[in-house]
């Protein structure tokens, strides 16, 4: 444990600092001590009358101790071995604690995902697919829920390796009852979540879970999905990612099967048997242009997610950003704005954006959400 870790667990786990403000705060600063340091300012500039609250160093070094102890280990953003799939997203998880084996995160990955009140030959189908998959030596991603997730998991188990991203801390098993089966995939594959360790998972927290499902794959397969469900959003991001979208068709009479139908009507590749998903896999995200970071985080001339963002505004820049907190706060509202839409309905610079909604985050009136979305709180 350094000193370093313990002030990148603190930063990121401030109140108001999300993925897309860890980002550039961490870009914007000699270190995490230093961001910390400036972020009372970058607070009271977006209106907030008081600090952020920012964990002590102590609570932080407990939160790494406990992860350790637990068999596991935490990896940040920008480190060697984090993901490098989900490196390739414009706004990556700023922290990811991980229990298990740590390449099976870095290798080639297709999720899966579906309806938890599955039918038997939903669940059928989805544990062959990821048997199959997983003989192929993918690593077959899921979310560790009931129905789908869980015979996805199984599947993979007989004859490779999976991976369970959860929504809770990693010593919180959701459902209870698949504890066991986190075991079983942390032997075998990992468990990986952005939730603190002890945090017992909640509804707010399945977006970011399902954002690691998305991140961490090439592409995403979606089984029996009804037209609201937690697996439209995990394919949502995924499309957002510029991942492939694979479906597998369902009967019109079942409901379950409306969104993964529908997904099959907008041109996901329709899947019958592990041969479909493998012929439309990319090999390499990186060469065939996949995850193109979007214009707020663009940089370099090639689009890549790698490219860094251009810097915060400084604590007393000339810049006078209120004008441009009032013009977005009056953009925005409590359903999600893409942050492009945001840049371009403005007519304000990039840069002034970024610095005016990092401000306005950590004040807490405005809050960053996976895939590039920004709210109004």
């Amino acid at each position: 444990m350094t000193d370093q870790s313990v002030d990148r667990l603190r930063l990121a786990r401030t109140e108001g600092v999300g993925p897309v403000t860890y980002r550039r705060l961490m870009e914007g600063y000699a270190s995490a001590a230093e961001a910390i340091d400036a972020l009372p300012a970058i607070a009271r500039a977006g209106g907030r009358p008081t600090p952020p609250q920012v964990p002590s160093p102590r609570d932080a070094a407990r939160e790494l101790e406990r992860v350790q102890a637990a068999g596991g280990r935490i990896v940040f953003a920008g480190d060697e071995d984090y993901p490098p799939m989900m490196a390739l997203l414009a706004d990556p998880p700023p922290v990811l604690s991980v229990l298990g084996q740590m390449p099976a995160l870095h290798g080639r990955a297709v999720g899966l995902v579906g309806a938890r009140n599955a039918s038997a030959n939903g669940c059928r189908m989805a544990e062959a697919l990821a048997t199959d998959l997983a003989a192929a030596k993918l690593v077959v991603v899921s979310g560790m829920a009931r129905g789908i997730d869980a015979a996805a998991h199984a599947g993979a188990l007989h004859v490779g390796v999976t991976v369970a991203a959860v929504a809770g801390g990693l010593d919180q098993p959701y459902p209870p009852e698949h504890a066991g089966l986190q075991a079983r995939i942390a032997e075998r594959g990992a468990v990986v979540t952005e939730a603190p360790f002890g945090t017992a998972p909640q509804s707010r927290h399945f977006p970011r879970r399902n954002r690691i499902i998305a991140g961490l794959s090439l592409g995403l397969v979606v089984i029996e999905a009804a037209l609201r469900s937690g697996s439209l959003i995990t394919a949502r991001l995924a499309i957002e990612a510029d991942r492939e979208l694979f479906a597998v068709p369902g009967s019109p009479l079942d409901p379950r099967c409306r969104g993964s139908n529908d997904l099959l009507r907008q041109g996901a590749h329709l899947v019958e048997s592990a041969e479909d998903v493998l012929a439309n896999l990319p090999a390499d995200p990186r060469r065939l242009g996949l995850s193109r970071t979007p214009d707020f985080a663009r940089d370099g001339a090639d689009g890549f997610a790698d490219a860094k963002p251009s810097r915060p505004e400084p604590p007393g820049a000339a810049t006078d950003l209120a004008g441009a907190q009032e013009t977005l706060l009056a953009l925005l509202s409590p359903s999600p704005s893409e942050l492009d839409d945001l840049v371009r309905r403005s007519s304000l610079p990039t840069p002034v954006v970024m610095a005016a909604l990092m401000q306005l985050e950590l004040a807490m009136r405005v809050e960053f959400m996976p895939g590039n979305r920004v709210v109004r709180l």
